[in-house]
């Protein structure tokens, strides 16, 4: 069985020759942040993911944690593989150097992050959920919750989760009922149960820090009656060390479809006295900081589907070079054949890596924007950049994950009966990228967010900017007289003409008739995911003709690249028109089917 091989030319090509790394280098902070510096971070994360994550990938999923009177243990190997990744640095990477972070650039944490969850996706979980609290406690928390915390959660020393859902609640936190009760002495004591809850319990480190929505005595009812406590797993003396078990209880682990290395709990607080936990930033406030965790959290699932994607197609690229079946179409020859040789299995071959490589430049291009907010000396800039992050976080995380699921799917199919059959490893992938459609909001959600909040509410202005971008590069295709880049250039063209229809129809319909428009919202998430993965797969054909006219002695790759960049245009581009059909005339099926009549 293969292991996971960091595709860090590709990598390369995203950040170098797309551009983002320039952008990112001339921020404040980032001036050191030279090409070489950047490959030797990738290239050891690369060696971390191959030889110390991905072989405990198979384990993970075979065995799994495990539960026994409120105690977890993780897959064996974990919790060294863990000492190394704390030891290594790797969760302190983009954080604040303030309380010891490295403070790079989200551009290249992102890419790390690609890699924990291409090799290790159950392992790259906790990092995960650890780095949206600590970015909620940097933002919210009180000078207290700062000191105590963030340095041995930045570290890694300590991890955290987020505590949103549960059993009654689901995606609707408006009926959350955990409650917190005022002690007097700036503490409260939380009752709940929460459900759902990504390495709430684990053996890997000393404490876990809960980041808990419950409501205050007297909040007002829904969502703007809910706020945001930090409750520990163990109380912290002044002194920094640990001190009691606070009142919170691991009651199970959820079995699941996939992820099985990842524990999944179901927490109780408060049996006995309660928990005790402190507030972040105010009363009634909590939501409103917990979008800071969420919008961080929807990037990162997204970047787990880019991962995922990734991995099942080296899997299945793997199996295709290997597995004699057949003879050739076409060949004079009878000899048998490995079944890349089979146009189909090229085709879903492509389809994969195309896929892939969109997702991977739509994921940097937003990571780099995303550095812009935070660092850029014109608030102008900045504002703009935030609008663009705004608007693109329900694409990274929606498409990238259906994605995941779709591209998976395919390696199951291209390994045919082995596929279906657990030892290949396929089914494992298709398993695991089951869930990031769900997490941090389903699809419908992501989908609902865009429509509702990013698109309908500024009257298409953020995206007609990002349509306005598409065309100029669209311009810069059809002035070359490559018959290629021309194809590419009118394809793309009337993907965006698609796209802008769609978005016109749904700002002019969104106030009076908002749920015909929102039956087509998802797919009105999917056309937009797929015109900007052609529009940045366009700009890649561009670098790679300039490279091939050049001479360039990496030829292979830049053919790759341009072919790639083809096949994307033929097979996924046409989508485009068809989608932006169904937002405009799909609505009205959907509406129009009473619920009586399921």
């Amino acid at each position: 069985m293969s292991e996971y091989s960091a595709p860090l030319r590709d990598m390369q090509f995203v950040l170098n020759e797309l551009g983002y790394l320039n952008q990112v280098t001339k921020l404040p902070g980032c001036e050191d942040l030279g090409a070489d510096l950047v490959d030797a971070i990738l290239s050891e994360a690369g060696k971390f993911a191959q030889g110390v994550l991905s072989p405990l990938n198979v384990i993970g999923d075979r065995q799994g944690a495990r539960w026994h009177d409120g105690e977890v243990t993780t897959t064996p190997g974990w919790q060294a593989a863990y000492e190394q990744f704390v030891e290594g640095g790797w969760n302190a990477l983009s954080c604040h150097p303030q309380f010891g972070g490295q403070g790079l650039p989200r551009l290249v944490s992102a890419l790390v992050e690609e890699m924990w969850n291409g090799a290790n996706v159950s392992f790259g979980l906790c990092p995960m959920l650890t780095r949206g609290a600590i970015e909620a406690i940097e933002l919210c928390g009180s000078a207290y919750l700062k000191e105590t915390y963030l340095a041995k959660m930045i570290s890694g020393q300590w991890t955290g989760t987020m505590n949103l859902t549960e059993p009654q609640a689901g995606s609707d936190l408006a009926a959350v009922r955990s409650r917190a009760e005022p002690q007097g002495d700036g503490t409260y004591r939380v009752f709940g149960q929460k459900i759902f809850i990504t390495y709430g319990e684990h053996d890997l480190t000393d404490n876990i820090v809960h980041l808990v929505l419950a409501r205050v005595p007297g909040a007002p009812e829904g969502v703007k009656g809910i706020s945001l406590f930090v409750v520990p797993k163990f109380l912290v003396q002044p002194d920094g060390s640990l001190g009691a078990r606070n009142d919170v209880r691991c009651a199970s682990l959820e079995h699941k479809l996939g992820i099985h290395g990842s524990p999944t709990a179901v927490l109780a607080f408060g049996d006995n006295q309660g928990a005790l936990g402190w507030l972040v930033g105010e009363e009634n406030r909590g939501l409103e900081y917990m979008f800071i965790m969420m919008n961080a959290a929807r990037f990162s699932v997204g970047i787990e589907g880019v991962g995922l994607s990734e991995r099942a197609y080296q899997r299945a690229l793997a199996y295709a070079r290997e597995r004699i079946q057949g003879t050739e179409a076409g060949a004079k020859h009878r000899d048998k054949v490995a079944i890349i040789s089979h146009p189909d299995v090229r085709r879903m071959l492509l389809s994969m890596k195309a896929r892939t490589e969109a997702l991977r430049a739509i994921a940097c291009e937003v990571a780099a924007a995303m550095d812009c907010a935070e660092r850029h000396p014109d608030p102008a800039h900045r504002q703009a950049s935030q609008a663009f992050v705004d608007l693109m976080i329900p694409v990274v995380k929606g498409c990238s994950t259906e994605s995941a699921v779709d591209i998976a799917s395919l390696g199951v199919q291209i390994h045919g009966g082995m596929g279906y059959i657990e030892e290949t490893g396929a089914a494992q992938h298709l398993r695991d990228a089951r869930i990031t459609t769900i997490y941090e909001g389903t699809t419908g959600i992501q989908a609902s967010d865009l429509v509702g909040r990013k698109i309908a509410r500024d009257g298409g202005q953020a995206i007609g900017l990002v349509m306005g971008h598409m065309r100029q590069d669209i311009e810069r295709l059809a002035s070359s007289t490559d018959p290629v880049l021309m194809r590419i250039a009118r394809a793309l063209a009337d993907a965006v003409s698609a796209l802008d229809a769609a978005v016109a129809y749904t700002v002019s319909n969104f106030k009076d008739n908002a749920p015909q428009v929102l039956a087509g919202a998802v797919p009105l998430l999917e056309l937009f995911g797929t015109v900007a993965g052609g529009w940045l797969m366009a700009r890649s054909a561009l670098v790679a003709d300039r490279q091939l006219k050049a001479g360039t002695t990496e030829q292979d790759f830049y053919r790759a690249k341009l072919l790639t960049a083809r096949f994307y245009t033929e097979h996924l581009l046409p989508r485009a028109e068809g989608l932006a059909r169904i937002v405009v005339e799909g609505g009205d099926a959907v509406q129009d089917m009473d619920i009586s009549l399921f």
